[in-house]
């Protein structure tokens, strides 16, 4: 059987099916949804092969962006085209957006709630363990190299220790990873254990087909705009998240992590739209909804939009702000993976790519790494030193030992801590 081919066709009633129920299981983060998508998609249903799967990881990582949405959109295009591609990643993120809308409005009317908190507190430990577990496993298939493995590492101590942002570690990874695979092949070439050589034919981009889509991405971006000025005005609050999340969307590089400081700070700053604290809330609520953890910028923009309803309904400004943030946000997504996806295609065996995208992806597990380290020390140190929670280091080793084992989805294991940490707040002591 040739690994990078379909191997039976896929009906689109069976692919929507999949893309339905995926929105809803997909929880994790971004390291958690990857590995739900390999799981089921690679290893389980054999749509993809490992080394198509990996190759477009590899490019979706490149782009700014929720890569997990990303790939989701590109399994769909290779599937069944344009219309594949939309219908899967529209499906992928529908899920959070109503789950995030009734948590959002939650928040804003009952403020802080125990059972809530209880909640969250725990969930955060299970989250830790997965991206831990999603982490070893992606490092296991990526960290093909000795070279891989330094770069992983530099990574990591970059950003811990030096503060070094993720753009400028997702460009020297690309580099170094080109210049090695042109310079030392032996050290820096990606391995594909195993896998055949054999493969469907490249596909071959159309120019005009990728003029067509640029051309379409202005447009679905241009014409709500003008009609939102024209309806709020250039100056209102809603114009402006349009305009601020716009921008927000092309930096996303590393997913919600590598740019919440930029949002934080602007919103919480100069735009004064809420506090740190109501963004640190509202991360900790997109992280118990499945679908992308970029979500939390709808969170921003519904609160943004309850605080300044400027003459509409506070509960009507707030969903028109979310909607329309959460439309800027992954309409880039949507647009890059579809311009891009045949070019991936045609150039699967170029050896500087591979070797760009190998390296970028070694970085990225070192990335996931210091992500894991910062909410593990937030999850198990919440008054910031002495002896670790321990409530929410057993949670994290019970999470871990079920993952390693692989008995228990990641669904389930998310409303396990969810339910240990409710009744923590029930049954105190």
């Amino acid at each position: 059987m040739r690994i990078d081919a379909t191997p039976t066709r896929v009906r689109p009633s069976e692919a929507l099916r999949f893309w339905a129920i995926l929105g809803w299981i997909s929880f994790g983060g971004p390291a958690g949804q990857i590995a739900i998508l390999h799981q089921e998609m690679v290893e389980r249903r054999k749509w993809i092969g490992e080394e198509r799967f990996l190759h477009a990881l590899k490019f979706c990582m490149l782009l700014p962006g929720p890569e997990a949405q990303q790939l989701a959109t590109y399994a769909g295009w290779a599937l069944h085209g344009t219309a594949g591609g939309v219908v899967a990643g529209l499906l992928f993120v529908l899920p959070s957006i109503l789950v995030l809308l009734v948590l959002s409005t939650v928040y804003a009317v009952y403020g802080d709630v125990a059972a809530v908190a209880g909640v969250l507190d725990g969930i955060r430990p299970v989250v830790v363990a997965i991206v831990v577990h999603a982490a070893i496993r992606i490092g296991r298939r990526t960290l093909a190299r000795p070279a891989h493995v330094a770069l992983a590492s530099v990574a990591f101590v970059g950003m811990l220790v030096l503060g070094i942002p993720f753009p400028a570690i997702v460009l020297a990874a690309g580099l170094v990873g080109m210049a090695g695979a042109r310079l030392w092949p032996g050290a820096f070439a990606p391995r594909v254990g195993g896998e055949s050589t054999s493969r469907e034919p490249a596909s071959t981009p159309a120019r005009g087909r990728t003029l067509r889509l640029i051309a379409i991405g202005v447009a679905l971006w241009l014409v709500p705009y003008v009609a939102l000025v024209a309806w709020r005005g250039a100056e209102s609050v809603h114009a402006a998240e349009y305009r601020f999340f716009s921008k927000a969307a092309l930096v996303t590089f590393g997913g919600a992590y590598a740019v919440l400081g930029y949002v934080a700070q602007a919103a919480s700053g100069s735009l004064g739209w809420l506090t740190h604290a109501q963004t640190v809330d509202g991360l900790a609520l997109a992280e118990t909804t499945p679908g992308p953890l970029i979500m939390v910028v709808q969170f921003v923009a519904f609160q943004a939009s309850w605080t300044h309803p400027e003459g509409l309904n506070p509960f009507v400004s707030a969903v028109a702000g979310a909607l329309l943030t959460t439309y800027v946000t992954f309409l880039p997504s949507f647009v890059l993976v579809l311009i891009g996806a045949p070019y991936v295609e045609k150039l699967r065996d170029n050896r500087a790519l591979a070797g760009a995208l190998s390296g970028v992806t070694a970085a990225v597990v070192g990335v996931i790494l210091f992500l894991a380290t910062i909410l593990g020390r937030v999850t198990l140190w919440p008054r910031g030193s002495g002896a670790p929670d321990p409530f929410g280091l057993a949670l994290l080793c019970l999470t871990l030992v079920a993952l390693q084992r692989g008995r228990v989805s990641v669904p389930a294991l998310v409303a396990a801590g969810g339910v240990a940490g409710l009744l923590r707040v029930a049954w105190p002591g």
